[in-house]
């Protein structure tokens, strides 16, 4: 991956998080978050859950310290993020599985520009 492609996905990550490392930290605590979502066999921590943690990590790195792996994340964060927007429910979302879901992600939908 060329350093602009990086650069390309470590803005569109940042771009499409708009909860603060301190926001999703809250939210990560809160039994909504840990009521929805895909849980692997592994355990009872859905895997939006689990991707919450990480993008906490990312959002405190600096550009030049992001690893392979943590741009393979932020990749990952984003095509969540797009395909789970696109399967908007039609009414208010404030109280829905989906938009707590999406939050787990570090996308709030009812944030300005959400």
């Amino acid at each position: 991956m060329s350093g602009a492609e990086k650069q390309a996905v470590i803005r569109d990550f940042k771009d499409a998080v708009n909860m603060s490392p301190q926001e999703l930290t809250r939210w990560l605590e809160a039994a909504e978050s840990k009521e929805v979502g895909y849980k692997t066999s592994q355990g009872d921590e859905s895997v939006g859950h689990a991707s919450g943690r990480r993008i906490i990590e990312l959002l405190g790195k600096q550009e030049a310290d992001f690893s392979d792996d943590d741009v393979q994340h932020a990749r990952k964060v984003l095509g969540y993020i797009h395909r789970h927007m696109a399967q908007r429910p039609d009414g208010d979302i404030t109280d829905t599985p989906w938009r707590y879901s999406l939050m787990n992600w570090g996308h709030d939908p009812q944030v300005k520009g959400g």
